[in-house]
């Protein structure tokens, strides 16, 4: 037994603990239609061990979809969607080499959303928040780290009009997968 604390705590301080990961990506909404946008993330991370770091996911995510127009010139379908989210995640490394490490993860936590619809039979603009959360795997090259994230959101339904001015409920799909690259500020060897 003190064979393995030795070298769990050898292990453990070889990398930095705390560390910081900023990137950017490519969001691709859930549905049908030309889709995709922009998302930017912040997150902050402790390792709690030497595979397993727990951190707190900031992330601006703003997506658009088109699916073309109807006979008459008016759009078939399309939307604007912003969500802003603070999750508290969870990371699993599958090895302790500083310059190749793959990881799987998830989180779970709080999405603020607003969105803009509008079709040729209704339109609407609505906006909240959602607990939901999300699920994710990659690979950190020393400071580089590239991932992919599939963020789990409920749908949301909210009234809006049809085109003859009726009150309609219309439902808006939220969850969406984000392509990411990005940097690791700290964690490195000590």
């Amino acid at each position: 037994l003190g064979t393995i604390v030795s070298f769990s705590a050898t292990a453990q301080s070889d990398l930095n603990p705390f560390k910081v990961d900023v990137s950017l990506g490519y969001a691709i909404p859930g549905g049908s239609g030309a889709k995709g946008g922009v998302l930017f993330a912040v997150e902050p991370k402790y390792a709690v061990q030497s595979q397993i770091a727990v951190g707190l996911r900031m992330e601006a995510a703003v997506i658009a979809r088109f699916s073309g127009f109807d006979a008459e010139g008016y759009p078939n379908k399309a939307s604007v969607k912003a969500a802003g989210s603070y999750l508290a995640t969870g990371d699993y490394y599958f090895r302790d080499n500083y310059s190749f490490r793959p990881f799987a993860g998830a989180g779970a936590g709080i999405f603020s959303l607003a969105s803009a619809e509008i079709s040729s039979t209704e339109g609407a603009v609505s906006g909240g928040t959602k607990f939901g959360g999300m699920i994710r795997g990659g690979v950190e090259m020393s400071h580089f780290r590239i991932g992919i994230e599939y963020n789990i959101v409920p749908t949301t339904k909210f009234a809006g009009f049809d085109n003859n001015g009726n009150p309609a409920t219309l439902t808006s799909k939220n969850s969406y997968l984000g392509i990411k690259l990005g940097v690791c500020i700290g964690g490195g060897p000590r």
